[in-house]
């Protein structure tokens, strides 16, 4: 409704600013043209004027990487390459508003990031942009607001990882908390069952959403169903966008490590340090093995699911950084700065001061 390609059944839209839209990519393309011809082409379709495709063209190759073969047949194009070089016209348009609705799902992992970083530089720019997308890490990263909508009607209205956390929480069944009532269907071996596993906030309560600043811990619990074998269990977590683990932790509690157990119902925690994990979405392996047998009691893989959020507001790890940083660990680390003022600066210069 918003981009004139359809009628609202009742009411109105008012659109008061040059608005364009990223809807789906790759509209306006000939397969019979070459991608040169095509930039024209998608370009005029998307409302841009012969003069600035001109003015853009070798910066819309460029980022597209398919220069080398602009010349050729759009049809000899793989999907990849098409999509690489309409989303590098549609990103080069300089509307007020930009409507962009889940077209970064196409393309592989590196264009999506580099298509991030456009949009990034769309928005530093002063122009709005109208994401749409049930990505996240994206949402949370892109967006200073976030409007939740539910059934037509706006649910919620805020800054965005907060929105993201009510969208989380709203579900029919926490990602943060899995649990097995049914004893024989639940994970087992020989030696121990397991009932839950479940992420706590600092406030001890079941989360999804995950301010990066606090802390947090991974809960199992599970049942001895055997006694007197000593156990070795083990959670990983993983960034849902990378990968490798983003880490792997066993249990070492002295008050059981090396020790048989008895039977008996038992719930062990990981405690997970704030200013740790980068924003995004994790999940979590949970895995349980008795020593020396060669196989484990039980192994879940993605067993439950929690999301990071980083408000940024300046005060975690990332500073005043805003754009997208590599890796799933944002240790936020002591920082020092020993200075040394230059001869003749040294007369007018006090140590900590800075020079204007």
């Amino acid at each position: 409704i918003l981009t004139r390609i359809t009628r609202p059944t009742r009411g109105r839209a008012t659109i008061r600013r040059n608005v364009q839209s990223l809807l789906e990519v790759g509209t306006g393309f000939h397969r019979e043209l070459t991608g040169r011809e095509n930039v024209y082409l998608n370009g005029a379709v998307l409302g841009m004027p012969a003069r600035e495709i001109t003015e853009k063209f070798d910066e819309i190759v460029e980022f597209s990487g398919v220069r080398k073969f602009i010349d050729t047949p759009v049809k000899r194009y793989s999907t990849g390459m098409r999509v690489r070089l309409a989303f590098s016209v549609a990103a080069h348009l300089e509307p007020e508003v930009l409507l962009v609705d889940e077209v970064l799902s196409v393309g592989d992992e590196e264009f999506q990031k580099k298509c991030l970083g456009k949009l990034d530089e769309v928005a530093g720019r002063g122009r709005t942009v109208l994401f749409v997308s049930h990505n996240l890490q994206s949402i949370t990263r892109l967006c200073d607001r976030a409007l939740l909508v539910d059934g037509g009607r706006v649910v919620m209205d805020g800054r965005a990882h907060e929105v993201v956390g009510e969208y989380l929480a709203a579900g029919a069944q926490s990602t943060a908390n899995r649990e097995w009532d049914d004893a024989t269907t639940a994970p087992a071996g020989d030696v121990v069952r397991l009932r839950a596993v479940r992420v706590r906030g600092e406030d001890g309560n079941v989360v999804d959403a995950i301010d990066c600043r606090q802390g947090f811990r991974i809960e199992m619990e599970y049942d001895v169903v055997k006694p007197g074998n000593v156990l070795r269990m083990a959670f990983t977590v993983r960034n849902h966008d990378e990968s490798a683990a983003a880490f792997t932790v066993f249990d070492l509690d002295r008050r059981w490590r090396g020790k048989r157990r008895p039977s008996g119902r038992y719930v062990t925690s990981a405690w997970v340090p704030g200013d740790l994990l980068g924003d995004g979405m994790y999940t979590v392996d949970a895995s349980m093995s008795v020593p020396g047998t060669g196989k484990p009691e039980f192994h879940e893989v993605g067993v439950v699911a929690f999301h990071v959020v980083d408000p940024l507001d300046g005060e975690t790890a990332r500073g005043d950084w805003a754009g997208r940083i590599e890796g799933a660990v944002r240790p936020k680390l002591e920082w020092t700065t020993e200075f040394e003022a230059a001869p003749d600066e040294r007369s007018r210069v006090a140590p900590g001061q800075a020079v204007s």
